[in-house]
C-alpha cells in the first residue's frame, strides 16, 4: 500500500506549499546551510570531478551487466550463510518481510536506513498484520509519530522546525507504561535524548531488524549501511534477525569500486569528509549479530526503468540529496508536493521511470522543474537530470496526443496552426480583432479555463490598425 495515495498532484500540492509560510522558511534554512556545508568539503577534493565521473562509470557497468553481478551477490551472501529472496514488486516483497517477521513471533521491529521500505508501504502492511514497525532514525521517528510522509532523504523532517518536533514528541511519545516528556523543551540535545530514551528498550527487546542499505558488494556478499546516529549499529547487531530490502540497483562489483562512493556519499550528502558510522555484513557470523539473515532484491519498476535508454541514468543515484539542496522549485514547494517517497529533482524523473506516465501524478512530475541544471552540476554520480526531465516531457505530450481524449491546449494550438497557415483568414481575423479593440479594453480577466493566463498578466488589447493594413495604407 502506498501512502502518498490520494494526495494531490504535483500542481495543485506545490500551490498549496507555496502559501505554506513556516514551510518555506523551513526549508529555506537548512537547504542553505546543507549547500554551503557541501561546497566547502567538496572544494577540498581537488579530484572531486575525478571522482564524479568514475562513480557514474562505476555505476553504468554495473548497470550493464546487472544479471551477472546480482547472481554473483546471491552466491556470496548464501555462502556466508544468509538467504536471498527476489521480488518482483512491491507485495512480493512485503510478503517476505512478513513471513520472515510471522515465523518468529514477532509483534515489533525496528527499522533502520528504510527508503525503499517507504516505497514499497512495508509499515502500512506489518500494521495490517498486527506487527508495529519502530523507524529508529531521529528525523524519520519524528515523522513517524507525527503521523506524516517524509519530504527529503537524508532529513526526512527538514520540514519541521524544533518547537514543532517538541510539540510532536509532548503529545505522541508517551506509552510503554512512561508518560509523554512533559518539561521537554526544543533544545536540540534534549529532543535528542527523549529520542534516544523513548527507543532503547525497543532495541534491546526487539527480535528482528529490518534495513535497507546504501550499497552491496557482489562479489562478497557484503550490504553497507552508512548514518550518523549510531541507531543504524543498534539495529544491525542487536536482533537476532535481520532482513534487508535493497533495490537491485544498489550493487557495486567490489570493495574497490566501494572505496568512490564513500567518498562522494558522505560529501554530497551531510557534508562530512566521511561518515560517523559505516556498518557493513555479509552473512551469518556465529555468535557475533544477528544469526538469521535474509536480504529481498527488489526490482519494482526497475528493470523498467533499464530499458530506457536515457532514463537509465537515474538508477545510479546514490540517494545523497544533493539535488534536492540545491533546487530552487524543491526549497519552495517541499518534498510532499511531490507525492511520493522520491521528491525533488531525481523524483521528478524516478517515479515516471518506474511506474509510467499513466497516472497523472507521474506525468506531472517531469514538469516540476526550472530546467536550471543546478542538479546536474552537484550530482556526484553526474545524472544528467535536466536532459531526462526533457525527454520525459516529450513522452507526456506523445501520450497526450495518442490517446484521443479532448485536450483544450491541443485544440488551442490546431486552430491558431489552421489560422496562422493562411494569409487570407489571418488577415479577416485581423479586422475582426481591431474592431473589437474598445471591448477588449474593458476586459480584465478572461472567462472559464482561460482565466490563468489572466490571473497573472494584462490582456493586450488590439491593435487599432494590423500591420497589413498600415503597409497596404502607407506603401500602396
Amino acid at each position: 500500500m502506498n501512502a502518498y495515495l490520494g494526495m494531490p498532484a504535483f500542481p495543485e500540492a506545490a500551490r498549496a506549499a507555496l502559501a505554506d509560510t513556516q514551510l518555506r522558511r523551513n526549508l529555506g534554512r537548512a537547504t542553505s546551510t546543507i549547500r554551503a556545508k557541501r561546497a566547502r568539503v567538496v572544494g577540498e577534493m581537488p579530484d572531486w570531478e575525478q571522482l564524479r565521473a568514475t562513480g557514474a562509470a562505476v555505476k553504468d557497468h554495473t548497470l550493464r551487466h546487472l544479471d551477472t553481478y546480482l547472481e554473483r551477490f546471491e552466491q556470496a551472501v548464501r555462502n556466508a550463510g544468509g538467504h536471498v529472496h527476489w521480488a518482483r514488486d512491491a507485495a512480493e516483497a512485503n510478503r517476505v518481510v512478513l513471513d520472515v517477521t510471522r515465523a518468529h513471533g514477532a509483534r515489533d521491529v525496528v527499522k533502520v536506513k528504510s527508503i525503499v521500505t517507504q516505497e514499497i508501504g512495508l509499515n502500512e502492511a506489518l500494521a495490517d498484520a498486527g506487527v508495529s514497525a519502530w523507524e529508529t532514525d531521529l528525523a524519520e521517528l519524528i515523522v513517524q509519530l507525527g503521523d506524516d510522509f517524509p519530504s527529503h532523504f537524508l532529513v526526512p523532517a527538514i520540514h519541521r522546525n524544533r518547537t514543532e518536533i517538541r510539540d510532536i514528541f509532548r503529545e505522541r511519545m508517551a506509552g510503554a507504561g512512561r508518560p509523554a516528556p512533559d518539561d521537554l523543551t526544543d533544545d536540540p540535545p534534549r529532543l535528542t535524548e527523549a529520542a534516544r530514551l523513548h527507543l532503547r528498550q525497543k532495541f534491546l527487546r526487539t527480535k528482528v531488524g529490518i534495513s535497507g542499505a546504501n550499497f552491496a558488494v557482489a562479489d562478497s556478499g557484503t550490504l553497507v549501511v552508512v548514518e550518523s546516529e549510531g541507531n543504524g549499529r543498534m539495529c544491525l547487531t542487536l536482533p537476532d534477525v535481520l532482513v534487508s530490502v535493497v533495490g537491485i540497483e544498489k550493487l557495486v562489483p567490489s570493495w574497490a569500486d566501494l572505496e568512490v562512493f564513500l567518498q562522494l556519499l558522505p560529501r554530497s550528502a551531510t557534508a562530512e569528509r566521511m561518515n560517523p558510522y559505516t556498518s557493513t555484513w555479509s552473512g551469518v557470523t556465529p555468535g557475533d549479530g544477528p544469526q538469521e539473515v535474509h536480504v529481498v532484491l527488489l526490482d519494482n519498476g526497475r528493470t523498467r526503468a533499464l530499458a530506457d535508454a536515457v532514463g537509465r541514468q537515474a538508477l545510479r543515484c546514490i540517494r545523497c540529496s544533493a539535488c534536492l539542496n540545491v533546487c530552487p522549485v524543491y526549497e519552495r514547494v517541499g518534498g510532499h508536493a511531490y507525492g511520493s517517497v522520491y521528491p525533488g529533482p531525481i523524483g521528478a524523473i524516478l517515479n515516471p521511470l518506474l511506474h509510467g506516465t499513466a497516472d497523472p501524478h507521474d506525468a506531472a512530475l517531469p514538469y516540476a522543474s526550472s530546467l536550471c541544471g543546478a542538479c546536474y552540476e552537484v550530482c556526484p554520480v553526474a545524472i544528467d537530470i535536466p536532459s531526462v526531465l526533457v525527454e520525459q516531457r516529450a513522452e507526456v505530450v506523445d501520450a497526450k496526443r495518442a490517446s484521443r481524449r479532448p485536450d483544450p491546449e491541443r485544440t488551442a494550438l490546431r486552430a491558431a496552426a489552421w489560422l496562422l497557415s493562411d494569409a487570407g483568414r489571418m488577415e479577416r481575423a485581423e479586422r475582426v480583432a481591431s474592431r473589437s479593440r474598445p471591448l477588449a479594453e474593458r476586459v480584465r480577466r478572461l472567462p472559464g479555463p482561460l482565466a490563468g493566463w489572466t490571473d497573472s498578466r494584462d490582456l493586450p488589447a488590439p491593435p487599432a490598425e494590423s500591420f497589413r493594413a498600415w503597409w497596404r495604407r502607407t506603401r500602396g
